[in-house]
């Protein structure tokens, strides 16, 4: 194998599939990238247990090849020489059995390959059912609603995105049961289906989407492929049935606040200045005259803050709740006016946008006696 390739070209290329790099597992192999060198292309191969992630160069000014061979090189080690050689242009050639030279600039060296054949196959041919959506709606769509699944391994299927197609519809929810975050998106297809990727596995994918481009998706019984440009990703699916949370959803309220985001937003971080990680837990009291959010810590000291541009409906009320999944959920909606509804005291309330309905977020109120 021999060839030289654009550093930086390369370097964005090892940056995508590395994130798909098993460094905890008993098969070596797997804590190496995968090097294929064709006649018309240089393809990069990474995978684990939840993921893996394909990624081709083609030839041309940016990728000379000279003798088309495969190496797995380590991931860490390879990464880390791309990113600091000091050359526009680097080459490789394997010199002994699967001894690799890199050179580049005035820097050489010389790194143990494995051989290729040590490496599992993995079967990322397209087949399951097709559809396509535009990589910016599905960017959208993967980061209003990954934050909210739990980071907890005691309820796999919780650590995942539940995505739901139906009726020209496609609705993804995350959830690590005291908050939810509910997305749904026209899709041309009128498929059905009802699983769950893992939300680690979506994050990867929305931060290896670059451009303004269609994605292909390929949804299998127990995986899923997502190709577009010269990238391929293969997902697992998460086994087991995600818990019906439709009824969790409240419709009806008795209790309504719209307000601007970027003023609830800021209020929330200035009450949050006398909390701690173990006590996050802030105020909101409401009536027809004022609104005040405000927080309480015996060692700390307390805090309140009066937002006056704001238009409350309902009797008055109190609640409390956790001031992390409250920012998180009013980050992910679009700047503007939005709305809270509780349906009464101590009952899951919503938020979302004041015209717009397609995005939901819910939280659970925390009981506190700090109060």
């Amino acid at each position: 194998m021999n060839f030289k390739v654009n550093r930086i070209i390369l370097l964005n290329s090892l940056s995508k599939v590395s994130k798909a790099v098993s460094y905890k597992t008993p098969l070596p192999a797997l804590t190496g990238i995968k090097f294929d060198l064709y006649p018309t292309f240089l393809q990069l191969t990474a995978s684990e247990q939840n993921i893996a992630i394909q990624v081709k160069i083609e030839a041309d000014n940016n990728l000379e090849i000279i003798d088309t061979g495969s190496v797995v090189l380590s991931a860490k080690y390879i990464l880390e020489i791309i990113r600091k050689l000091d050359s526009d242009i680097v080459e490789f050639e394997i010199i002994d059995g699967f001894l690799t030279r890199i050179s580049g600039g005035n820097s050489e060296f010389n790194l143990n390959g494995t051989d290729p054949m040590d490496y599992p196959q993995i079967d990322l041919i397209p087949k399951g059912m097709p559809f396509i959506m535009d990589s910016i709606e599905l960017k959208e769509l993967i980061n209003d609603t990954r934050f909210a699944a739990s980071e907890k391994e005691n309820r796999p299927i919780l650590t995942g995105i539940n995505l739901i197609a139906k009726d020209n519809e496609l609705v993804a929810i995350g959830t690590n049961s005291y908050r939810l975050s509910k997305k749904s998106v026209k899709i041309d297809s009128d498929i059905t289906f009802d699983i769950t990727i893992p939300a680690k596995s979506l994050d990867d994918i929305s931060k290896i989407i670059e451009n303004q481009d269609n994605v292909n998706i390929y949804v299998s019984e127990r995986s899923v492929i997502f190709i577009f440009e010269n990238n391929i990703i293969l997902t697992r699916l998460i086994d087991g049935s995600f818990p019906d949370v439709s009824s969790l959803i409240p419709t009806q309220f008795a209790h309504e606040l719209t307000i601007d985001s970027s003023l609830i937003s800021n209020s929330i971080s200035r009450v949050s200045l006398l909390t701690n990680e173990q006590n996050n837990v802030i105020k909101l009291d409401m009536n027809n005259d004022r609104v005040i959010l405000s927080s309480f810590m015996q060692e700390i000291g307390s805090v309140e803050d009066t937002i006056t541009e704001c238009f409350y409906k309902g009797e008055p009320l109190s609640i409390t709740f956790d001031n992390k999944y409250i920012s998180d959920a009013i980050k992910v909606l679009d700047k503007g006016k939005i709305k809270l509804c509780f349906p009464g005291e101590m009952r899951p309330f919503i938020l979302k946008m004041a015209e717009d309905d397609s995005l939901i977020e819910l939280i659970l109120p925390v009981r506190t006696h700090s109060y």
